[in-house]
Formats: structure tokens, sequence, C-alpha cells
């Protein structure tokens, strides 16, 4: 007989997350209104260069068509519904986990950016936006002159 070495931490994470949407549902927590717009949650990380704020969005098993971004007053939207899987009559499902249905995560972007230049590629279930920042964003390197 083996002995399987028990860790708790993933399981009481997750528990944590879902006893903590039960409470904020039930309580009605405004402080993340993107919830009250969509059924599921895409990860997203968010990292800034000196040219550019960079976003990167999971979206397994999306389409492109299917995601629509829209940026307005230095804020960005990225909003979609992921189709579920039709079901087949003569298959029986004892566990469906893929989060399926509407979704809608909106930022505000960390400096300003130039709209017109924004563009996003989406591949392997991943969209990258590149946002490029306003010249007035980008820093500036001052000289210091002797006296």
């Amino acid at each position: 007989m083996n002995i399987i070495r028990w860790r708790p931490f993933p399981e009481m994470s997750t528990m944590q997350r879902e006893i903590n949407r039960l409470f904020d549902g039930f309580m009605g927590n405004l402080e993340n209104q993107e919830e009250l717009h969509g059924s599921w949650r895409p990860d997203v990380d968010i990292k800034e260069t000196a040219d550019a704020v960079v976003i990167m969005a999971e979206l397994p098993g999306m389409q492109k068509q299917d995601i629509k971004l829209t940026i307005r007053d230095n804020m960005l939207q990225i909003s979609g519904e992921k189709k579920q899987v039709s079901e087949s009559k003569d298959e029986t499902y004892h566990r469906i986990e893929r989060a399926t249905g509407t979704f809608c995560r909106t930022f505000t972007l960390p400096s300003l950016v130039e709209a017109d230049k924004v563009s996003a590629t989406f591949k392997d279930g991943v969209l990258q936006v590149q946002l490029p920042k306003a010249e007035q964003a980008k820093p500036k390197e001052i000289s210091i002159k002797t006296e």
C-alpha cells in the first residue's frame, strides 16, 4: 500500500474562493462589478514595458469572432461568449467543469495609450492585446547639468 501525501492547500484555496463568491453574490459586493456581467472570468496577465501595456487573456476553446474588445476613457473591456459543446443524446456526462457562457472583464489601464494603434492577436487560446503608450506617458530621461 502506497502512502500518498495530502496537500490541503489547493483544495482549501478553491473552497475559499467558492465561499467568497457565494458571500459576495449574497451580500452584493459592488467592488467587483465585472462578475455581475458574466458567468465566468478568464484569467488575465497585465504587464507594462517602456513602450506599451500588454494584456494576455486565457480564452481556451473560443474563436476570435466570439471575442469583443472595446477601449474608451483609458479603460479596456474584453467580452465574449464561450459556447457549450453540443451534447449528444447517446452520451451521459458524469461531470462538467469547463466554464461556458458570457464574460466581461474591464481594466483601467495604468497609463495613457494610443487607442488608434492598439493591436490584438489570438493564438492557441490566448488573446494578446498590445496597447502602445502615448508619448506623454513614456518615461523620459532628464539630463543633469553641471554648474
